[in-house]
Protein backbone atom coordinates (compact mmCIF):
# COMPACT_ATOMS: atom_id res chain seq x y z
CA UNK A 1 0.00 0.00 0.00
CA UNK A 2 1.72 3.38 -0.88
CA UNK A 3 1.61 5.94 1.73
CA UNK A 4 -0.75 8.08 0.23
CA UNK A 5 -3.54 5.78 0.76
CA UNK A 6 -2.55 5.52 4.21
CA UNK A 7 -2.70 9.05 4.81
CA UNK A 8 -6.58 9.02 3.32
CA UNK A 9 -8.42 10.09 6.40
CA UNK A 10 -12.48 9.84 5.59
CA UNK A 11 -13.61 11.20 9.13
CA UNK A 12 -17.01 12.84 8.34
CA UNK A 13 -17.52 10.67 5.25
CA UNK A 14 -20.46 8.77 3.77
CA UNK A 15 -19.09 5.48 2.75
CA UNK A 16 -21.84 4.65 0.33
CA UNK A 17 -22.14 1.03 -0.79
CA UNK A 18 -21.64 0.29 -4.67
CA UNK A 19 -25.06 -1.32 -5.67
CA UNK A 20 -22.98 -4.96 -6.31
CA UNK A 21 -22.36 -5.22 -2.81
CA UNK A 22 -23.85 -8.29 -1.32
CA UNK A 23 -23.56 -8.08 2.12
CA UNK A 24 -26.51 -8.74 4.17
CA UNK A 25 -25.32 -5.92 6.62
CA UNK A 26 -24.03 -3.48 4.27
CA UNK A 27 -25.85 -3.75 0.83
CA UNK A 28 -27.55 -0.26 -0.33
CA UNK A 29 -25.92 0.95 2.86
CA UNK A 30 -25.07 4.36 3.63
CA UNK A 31 -22.27 4.73 6.80
CA UNK A 32 -21.44 7.92 8.57
CA UNK A 33 -17.75 7.76 9.34
CA UNK A 34 -17.07 8.88 12.92
CA UNK A 35 -13.64 8.25 13.35
CA UNK A 36 -10.48 6.94 10.52
CA UNK A 37 -7.13 6.82 11.42
CA UNK A 38 -4.23 4.99 10.05
CA UNK A 39 -5.53 2.50 12.79
CA UNK A 40 -9.06 1.65 11.49
CA UNK A 41 -12.35 3.40 11.07
CA UNK A 42 -15.50 2.86 13.37
CA UNK A 43 -19.02 4.17 11.74
CA UNK A 44 -22.77 4.01 11.38
CA UNK A 45 -25.03 3.18 9.15
CA UNK A 46 -27.74 5.59 8.84
CA UNK A 47 -30.27 4.21 6.83
CA UNK A 48 -31.18 0.95 8.31
CA UNK A 49 -33.63 0.88 11.24
CA UNK A 50 -33.95 -1.89 12.97
CA UNK A 51 -37.49 -3.48 14.73
CA UNK A 52 -37.42 -1.49 17.63
CA UNK A 53 -37.69 2.51 18.00
CA UNK A 54 -36.85 4.65 21.00
CA UNK A 55 -39.34 4.23 22.96
CA UNK A 56 -39.29 0.16 23.11
CA UNK A 57 -35.19 1.41 24.20
CA UNK A 58 -35.99 3.64 26.50
CA UNK A 59 -37.67 0.78 28.58
CA UNK A 60 -35.30 -1.99 28.32
CA UNK A 61 -33.10 0.69 30.02
CA UNK A 62 -35.97 1.17 32.31
CA UNK A 63 -35.94 5.15 31.19
CA UNK A 64 -39.97 6.03 31.02
CA UNK A 65 -40.89 8.89 28.79
CA UNK A 66 -44.05 10.35 27.58
CA UNK A 67 -42.58 12.16 24.57
CA UNK A 68 -44.72 10.14 21.97
CA UNK A 69 -43.05 11.82 18.69
CA UNK A 70 -39.40 11.09 19.96
CA UNK A 71 -40.31 7.46 20.70
CA UNK A 72 -41.91 6.87 18.05
CA UNK A 73 -38.15 7.27 15.85
CA UNK A 74 -36.51 4.26 14.99
CA UNK A 75 -33.61 2.55 16.63
CA UNK A 76 -30.90 2.20 13.56
CA UNK A 77 -28.51 -0.98 13.50
CA UNK A 78 -25.16 0.80 13.34
CA UNK A 79 -23.37 -2.21 12.73
CA UNK A 80 -22.48 -5.66 13.07
CA UNK A 81 -20.43 -4.59 16.35
CA UNK A 82 -21.65 -4.61 19.96
CA UNK A 83 -24.48 -4.40 18.46
CA UNK A 84 -26.06 -4.68 22.78
CA UNK A 85 -24.77 -1.11 22.87
CA UNK A 86 -26.23 1.96 22.25
CA UNK A 87 -24.92 4.66 20.13
CA UNK A 88 -26.20 8.41 19.95
CA UNK A 89 -25.02 10.53 17.31
CA UNK A 90 -26.26 13.94 17.60
CA UNK A 91 -25.64 17.88 17.03
CA UNK A 92 -22.76 19.31 19.68
CA UNK A 93 -24.26 20.04 22.88
CA UNK A 94 -22.10 22.19 24.95
CA UNK A 95 -22.28 22.83 29.15
CA UNK A 96 -22.78 26.42 30.08
CA UNK A 97 -21.18 29.29 29.73
CA UNK A 98 -21.95 29.64 25.86
CA UNK A 99 -17.71 29.49 25.41
CA UNK A 100 -17.62 26.12 26.40
CA UNK A 101 -16.76 23.95 24.19
CA UNK A 102 -16.41 20.89 26.77
CA UNK A 103 -19.10 18.26 25.66
CA UNK A 104 -22.08 18.05 27.88
CA UNK A 105 -22.15 14.20 28.00
CA UNK A 106 -19.93 11.62 29.94
CA UNK A 107 -18.72 9.85 27.07
CA UNK A 108 -18.46 11.72 24.02
CA UNK A 109 -16.61 11.73 21.01
CA UNK A 110 -16.40 15.24 19.44
CA UNK A 111 -15.81 14.32 15.15
CA UNK A 112 -14.23 17.05 13.24
CA UNK A 113 -17.33 18.44 10.88
CA UNK A 114 -19.20 19.25 13.77
CA UNK A 115 -21.35 16.25 14.94
CA UNK A 116 -21.13 14.46 18.40
CA UNK A 117 -21.46 11.12 19.16
CA UNK A 118 -22.03 9.55 23.16
CA UNK A 119 -22.00 6.24 24.01
CA UNK A 120 -23.44 7.07 28.16
CA UNK A 121 -26.62 7.06 29.31
CA UNK A 122 -26.66 10.31 30.56
CA UNK A 123 -27.94 11.29 26.91
CA UNK A 124 -30.93 9.12 26.37
CA UNK A 125 -31.88 10.18 30.31
CA UNK A 126 -31.97 14.07 29.01
CA UNK A 127 -33.91 12.51 25.85
CA UNK A 128 -36.43 10.78 27.50
CA UNK A 129 -36.92 13.62 30.11
CA UNK A 130 -37.60 16.44 27.12
CA UNK A 131 -34.14 17.74 26.52
CA UNK A 132 -30.76 16.83 24.94
CA UNK A 133 -30.27 17.38 21.36
CA UNK A 134 -32.97 18.26 19.11
CA UNK A 135 -31.41 15.86 16.41
CA UNK A 136 -30.31 12.70 16.84
CA UNK A 137 -29.75 9.34 15.53
CA UNK A 138 -29.53 6.07 18.05
CA UNK A 139 -28.17 2.67 17.07
CA UNK A 140 -27.43 -0.26 18.24
CA UNK A 141 -23.99 -1.70 17.70
CA UNK A 142 -21.50 0.27 15.01
CA UNK A 143 -19.46 -0.39 12.31
CA UNK A 144 -15.46 -1.13 12.25
CA UNK A 145 -12.60 -1.56 9.83
CA UNK A 146 -9.67 -2.84 11.15
CA UNK A 147 -5.76 -1.20 9.82
CA UNK A 148 -5.92 -1.16 6.03
CA UNK A 149 -8.99 -2.69 5.81
CA UNK A 150 -11.45 0.44 5.00
CA UNK A 151 -8.49 1.17 2.39
CA UNK A 152 -8.79 -2.55 0.69
CA UNK A 153 -12.04 -1.86 0.25
CA UNK A 154 -11.88 1.35 -1.23
CA UNK A 155 -9.52 -0.02 -3.79
CA UNK A 156 -11.63 -3.08 -4.62
CA UNK A 157 -14.65 -0.17 -5.52
CA UNK A 158 -16.82 -1.36 -2.61
CA UNK A 159 -17.62 1.99 -1.99
CA UNK A 160 -18.08 5.66 -2.64
CA UNK A 161 -17.13 8.29 -0.67
CA UNK A 162 -18.47 11.81 -0.06
CA UNK A 163 -18.00 14.26 2.43
CA UNK A 164 -21.16 14.25 5.04
CA UNK A 165 -24.09 16.27 5.04
CA UNK A 166 -26.00 16.22 8.61
CA UNK A 167 -29.13 16.82 6.68
CA UNK A 168 -29.24 13.67 5.03
CA UNK A 169 -28.53 12.26 8.31
CA UNK A 170 -31.16 13.96 10.27
CA UNK A 171 -33.74 15.44 7.90
CA UNK A 172 -34.09 12.87 5.23
CA UNK A 173 -36.83 10.22 5.27
CA UNK A 174 -35.05 7.02 5.44
CA UNK A 175 -35.66 5.03 2.46
CA UNK A 176 -34.52 8.41 0.30
CA UNK A 177 -30.86 8.23 2.12
CA UNK A 178 -28.94 5.75 -0.07
CA UNK A 179 -30.46 8.01 -3.08
CA UNK A 180 -29.62 11.48 -1.76
CA UNK A 181 -26.14 10.61 -0.65
CA UNK A 182 -26.01 9.46 -4.22
CA UNK A 183 -26.58 12.70 -5.44
CA UNK A 184 -23.84 14.26 -3.24
CA UNK A 185 -22.11 12.74 -5.98
CA UNK A 186 -24.13 14.36 -8.61
CA UNK A 187 -24.74 10.13 -9.04
CA UNK A 188 -27.86 8.13 -9.00
CA UNK A 189 -28.36 4.20 -8.47
CA UNK A 190 -29.56 3.98 -11.92
CA UNK A 191 -26.14 4.95 -13.28
CA UNK A 192 -24.09 2.65 -11.60
CA UNK A 193 -23.36 -0.59 -12.85
CA UNK A 194 -22.83 -3.62 -10.01
CA UNK A 195 -19.55 -4.36 -11.54
CA UNK A 196 -18.43 -0.61 -12.15
CA UNK A 197 -15.96 1.08 -10.20
CA UNK A 198 -15.58 4.49 -8.88
CA UNK A 199 -17.67 7.27 -10.90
Amino acid sequence: MSTDSARINLTHHFLIAMPGMRDETFGRSVVYLCEHSERGALGLVINKPSDINLRDLFEKVELPTDRTAIGDSPVFQGGPVKTERGFVLHEPMFADPPDNTEPIYASTMTIPGGLELTTSKDVLEALAAGGGPRKVLVSLGYSAWGEGQLESELAENSWLTVDADPAVIFDTPIDQRYDKALMLLGLQAWTLSPDAGHA
